[in-house]
């Protein structure tokens, strides 16, 4: 459990290309007690928004392949440029985020184990 009588709940900020997982992790986070942002870094051209507007304990950076997204979404392609766009508007977060994880070939629940770990290790 994040959070105790005496801790406060840990603020997470998820930040990742589109399909990488971000929401499908938030959702679990949240029911686990943590206080979760997704500040659509990925849209933004303000490098460090990530910081500004979540102002997290931990900065989680969820990657994934653009063959991967296209399996997960193949009706929103938008193309290979702009998922290389979406990275390069990340590039601030993940030099700064305290865990990276590549989401490509991992089922959610691998996502959320490696993610679980190494909050477990956070407290």
């Amino acid at each position: 459990m994040p959070e105790s009588d005496s801790e406060p709940a840990l603020r997470l900020a998820l930040v990742g290309p589109c399909a990488s997982g971000k929401s499908t992790l938030a959702t679990y986070l949240k029911a686990a007690g943590y206080i979760v942002r997704q500040p659509t870094q990925e849209h933004s051209f303000v490098p460090d928004m990530w910081q500004k507007m979540s102002k997290p304990d931990i900065l989680i950076y969820l990657d994934v392949s653009y063959e991967a997204y296209l399996q997960r979404r193949p009706h929103q392609d938008h193309g290979a440029q702009y998922h290389e766009e979406q990275k390069q508007r990340l590039a601030h977060a993940r030099t700064h985020c305290d865990l990276y994880v590549d989401t490509s070939g991992l089922s959610a629940e691998e996502v959320r184990a490696q993610v679980e770990r190494f909050l477990e290790g956070v407290r």
